[in-house]
């Protein structure tokens, strides 16, 4: 609770919190602008959040309006979503714009995402730290190891930086990324250079678990479709 704000919206569900702000039946995954927010002593938390609402729409419009024209993505609501899993896949902010490419390119040939942070998010409390094998086969509608296209809603706040990305990403082939140990990602667009990627950076680490192998696709039976990025799965 921010100190000297009313708190109006505590006892209610998330549902009905959406209703109050006019928004009715809308998932709050997503909708609020990560943000600053200015406010007077004694106002009501419905006015931030408000605000923070109002900005989202404007910042989604605006991206959504400069999207690249070949765009696989067919809604405002979808680059939201999208962009939720840019915001959470983004180790370093240098590689954002790729990392949206790589999304957007697997979206375009038809490919899971195969997103670690979503099948997070859909195994929920039942998370304990650790994705392991078993978690990939989980049958979460957000998980997009088993199911292709984008999960069913936001899975954080996207910023204004990742819709932007998210909407016009950088131009490239790659279909995969591995995490290289200093924060940045190594990009690649075929199975091959990335399965080199993930051994190079595997000994530069000593041989522990990193970010971004090709096990946890394979672990979950895609074969042919193997995960772009984030962390080996025991």
């Amino acid at each position: 609770k921010a100190p000297e704000l009313n708190d109006t919206l505590s006892a209610l569900s998330d549902a009905e919190v959406m209703e109050r702000l006019g928004v009715a039946g809308v998932s709050p995954e997503g909708r609020f602008a990560p943000d600053t927010y200015a406010y007077r002593p004694g106002s009501d938390d419905i006015t931030v959040l408000h605000r923070a609402l109002a900005l989202q729409q404007n910042r989604l419009q605006a991206a959504w309006e400069n999207r690249a024209t070949d765009s696989p993505l067919k809604t405002p609501d979808e680059l939201l979503t999208l962009a939720s899993v840019v915001e959470k896949e983004t180790g370093h902010e240098l590689d954002r714009d790729m990392v949206a490419s790589v999304f957007i390119n697997r979206l375009k040939k038809g490919m899971p995402l195969q997103s670690d942070p979503t099948t997070i998010y859909g195994l929920g409390e039942g998370f304990d730290g650790n994705l392991r094998k078993k978690d990939l086969r989980h049958p979460s509608p957000y998980n997009t190891y088993v199911h292709r296209g984008l999960p069913p809603t936001p899975i954080s706040l996207p910023s204004m930086r990742a819709l932007q990305a998210t909407a016009r990403p950088a131009r490239s082939d790659n279909l995969y990324f591995v995490a290289r140990g200093d924060g940045r990602s190594e990009f690649s667009a075929d199975l091959a250079s990335h399965n080199r990627a993930v051994n190079r950076f595997q000994r530069k680490a000593g041989g522990q678990p990193l970010k971004g192998t090709a096990a946890a696709a394979e672990a979950a039976g895609a074969a042919s479709n193997h995960a772009p990025m984030r962390q080996n799965h025991e």
